[in-house]
């Protein structure tokens, strides 16, 4: 056992005097500052940022468009069609609302890691977590920012084919003048045109006629009393549609144009609990902004979880001039999950769960973990 001692005790002080050659990173080595102030950036510094968490939000709108036929008001009388478009209108509907969470730099949260010597540190492991983000243009690169989009009305006519073979008829006569001659005054005859214009009623006439000739035919076609070719598939679907736009002609079109509104948001610890409106939508106007005196909120309320309530522990005001002192400690946030409910009224439109950094809590890594001791 003597022995064993003996042989133990110089092992271990050539060891020790081995290490002692080292060097060894001290407090004052790396420091993390909040940048701003007086800290500037060196050379071979790190700058990171906190993680922002901000709430996207897409708003599809759909405009439904009204217009009505040029003989909206002979529909009853001649085609026996009811509850027909008599005015134009133009309506608002909200179609579907969602809503993601994306992080962004906190702009108030840049810290600056400094160092005199060579750094060992696990700040990467963080930046993969997404605990801590640094300057970096490829975490934008997959967020898509986008105005207002969606089809805008046509300027082709609406009613191309008003269903009549000629507008104008024309009606030859025969006119005479009378002619003196040496004896006697004769008529001489000649050829007068005259032009008239339909009224709008012997327009919708003409329509209405060959609207049942359109029935009629596919009717013998569908039957076989007709001995008319091609008398396919694709006939029927040619006088399907011809059938539609001399209907329209009475009864007006209808379509929906839709547009995508792309909203931001960036949740506060005052917003917890309570209801934030978003935007304003009217079905007159459709989506407005959130400060605009017309239309219904449409308002966002987030529930914490409180999953992090229990980290304030770590967060301690510093007791001693050495707690004030340290600056060799990495702090990083640490989101919690949030319950988004997105709502109109009694209506709810969309729900979705997910991390808020802003609404967690900052911590600090202990010195030996950024300094990797």
């Amino acid at each position: 056992m003597k022995i064993l001692t003996y042989v133990f005790i110089p092992a271990l002080m050539a060891v020790a005097a081995g290490c002692s050659n080292l060097p060894v990173k001290t407090a004052d080595d790396i420091v993390v500052l909040p940048l701003g102030g007086e800290v500037k950036v060196t050379e071979g510094s790190i700058v990171y940022a906190l993680p922002l968490t901000v709430l996207q939000f897409d708003v599809i709108a759909e405009k439904m468009i009204e217009v009505p036929g040029p003989y909206a008001s002979f529909a009853r009388e001649m085609t026996g069609l009811d509850q027909v478009i008599t005015s134009g209108n133009e309506t608002w509907n909200l179609a579907e609302v969602r809503v993601r969470a994306i992080e962004e730099l906190d702009p108030e949260q840049f810290y600056v890691i400094q160092g005199t010597s060579l750094m060992q540190t696990n700040l990467l492991a963080l930046k993969e977590s997404g605990l801590v983000l640094d300057i970096n243009p490829e975490k934008y690169a997959a967020s898509s920012f986008s105005q207002p989009q969606g089809g805008t009305d046509s300027g082709d006519p609406l009613y191309p084919d008003r269903g009549v073979y000629a507008y104008i008829s024309t009606k030859t006569d025969t006119a005479y003048r009378v002619v003196k001659s040496d004896t006697a005054f004769i008529r001489v005859p000649y050829l007068v045109q005259k032009k008239k214009g339909m009224t709008l009623e012997e327009e919708a006439r003409e329509a209405s006629d060959r609207l049942l000739e359109l029935r009629e035919g596919r009717h013998m076609i569908l039957t076989g009393e007709t001995n008319i070719f091609p008398q396919d598939g694709a006939a029927i679907d040619e006088i399907n549609r011809l059938e539609r736009e001399y209907t329209a002609l009475f009864a007006g079109k209808r379509w929906t144009r839709r547009k995508l509104y792309r909203i931001w948001l960036t949740p506060g610890l005052s917003m917890a609990g309570v209801k934030t409106t978003v935007f304003r939508f009217s079905e007159k106007d459709g989506v407005l902004s959130a400060d605009d005196a017309d239309g219904r909120p449409v308002d966002v309320e987030m529930t914490a979880s409180g999953k992090t309530r229990e980290l304030k522990l770590v967060v301690r005001p510093p007791s001693s001039q050495k707690d004030m002192d340290a600056r060799d400690r990495l702090y990083y946030r640490v989101p919690d999950v949030v319950e988004a409910k997105v709502v109109s009224g009694d209506d709810i439109l969309c729900t979705a769960r997910m991390l808020i950094y802003q609404f967690g809590n900052t911590v600090a890594l202990p010195s030996n973990f950024i300094i990797g001791k």
